[in-house]
């Protein structure tokens, strides 16, 4: 019975709600009637609606000493499911305080293949309107495949106004790849020292995602940890700080 449902959703037992519908429809009346229309016990009628007295749904009176049962209106479920969703309102901020305070662990997705490659650099496309700060590899686009890039990656990352902060090991390749910055929402920062060699890409983005690329293993990482990915920002920002332009 669908209107049964909707009650025990808002959050009554199966007795109540049985007990509350009879008692509806059958107006001022009497816990042997109750229990007759709902098709239960008649101690399992009393204790529903006991609870139900005590919810603010059933009101009993008194007429020539006998005692009566009636529905209270239910505009009254109404009411009552406001004044739940207003206290959950209320105590969402300090819920949320709480939750800050826990050191929590965290979460690792490992993916295998060109795909696996392809899926950090979708999950980079969830967070719109944010900054991805990322080490290059020169090798990255050949190793994915430019097409994705051309024809997907980019006018997404367009579409979505993602930024792009990226470091990369300076060659004539890679300069380019970034002679279209400006127009790709992108900017960009050379390293010549040759120590700098990097066969993975990585990422920090969504301001909480770490994403790692191995490109020869073909093997990609999904961090997601606010504490990693704010020390591999800091980390990004002070080499970023000290290049030239």
């Amino acid at each position: 019975m669908a209107l049964k449902k909707n009650l025990t959703d808002f959050g009554l037992t199966d007795n109540e709600a049985s007990a509350y519908l009879a008692t509806l429809e059958l107006g001022e009346t009497t816990i042997i009637r109750i229990a007759k229309k709902a098709g239960i016990k008649r101690t399992t009628t009393y204790l529903a609606v006991e609870s139900l007295k005590e919810k603010g749904l059933v009101s009993t009176l008194k007429k020539n000493k006998k005692l009566f049962f009636y529905a209270e209106d239910p505009r009254v479920l109404e009411r009552k499911a406001e004044e739940k969703k207003e206290a959950i309102k209320n105590a969402i901020p300090q819920l949320l305080s709480i939750t800050n305070l826990i050191d929590k662990k965290p979460i690792i997705k490992y993916f295998e293949g060109k795909e696996g490659m392809k899926e950090v650099l979708r999950d980079v496309l969830r967070y719109p309107n944010n900054t991805n700060r990322v080490w290059y590899s020169e090798d990255y686009a050949k190793t994915i495949g430019q097409e994705f890039f051309d024809k997907y990656y980019i006018p997404e990352r367009l579409k979505k106004k993602i930024w792009t902060k990226s470091i990369h090991p300076d060659s004539p390749s890679i300069r380019e790849s970034t002679k279209y910055n400006i127009k790709e929402l992108r900017t960009s920062k050379y390293v010549t020292d040759k120590s700098f060699e990097l066969p993975i890409e990585i990422m920090a983005y969504g301001d909480r995602k770490v994403g790692i690329i191995s490109l020869y293993e073909e093997v990609s990482l999904i961090i997601e940890s606010e504490k990693i990915y704010k020390s591999l920002k800091s980390i990004f920002e002070l080499q970023w700080n000290s290049l030239p332009d």
